[in-house]
């Protein structure tokens, strides 16, 4: 029973790892070529894209408090899950004319600002792929 336990934590720390990468991924995007990245932020503005978008946040925020516990810092993780799952909640209710405010204004940027500001999620995506997987300890 306990295999059984280990094994779906194995999985849920894998599609957090997997998801934390993505975000990260995203950002080196934006630093790489920060057009396409308003670009593909243009295209998630429709609703039903933004309800995916909602979506993902919270299976995200969730998964971080899942894993928390056999993580390297569980309560940053789980605090910052909870605001994950919140923020994902409310994404729907703020509304795609809030959010094409925000790209329109990041548009309207200088792109070396642009690629200061996806820095930030490479480093969340790091931190956060970091943090889920504690060192493996070698059996001596």
């Amino acid at each position: 029973m306990n295999h059984n336990r280990s094994g779906k934590m194995n999985i849920l720390k894998f599609l957090a790892t997997l998801m934390s990468l993505a975000i990260a991924g995203l950002g080196v995007l934006g630093v790489v070529a920060p057009g396409v990245l308003l670009e593909f932020a243009g295209s998630l503005l429709a609703p039903p894209a933004l309800y995916w978008v909602a979506a993902v946040r919270v299976v995200f925020g969730v998964l971080l408090v899942l894993v928390a516990t056999a993580s390297r810092m569980p309560r940053t993780l789980r605090v910052i899950g909870v605001f994950i799952v919140v923020a994902g909640l409310l994404t729907p209710l703020l509304g795609a004319e809030r959010f094409a405010s925000i790209l329109a204004w990041m548009s309207a940027q200088s792109p070396l600002l642009l690629r200061a500001v996806a820095v930030v999620p490479v480093l969340a995506g790091a931190f956060f792929a970091y943090a889920i997987n504690p060192r493996r300890r070698v059996a001596a």
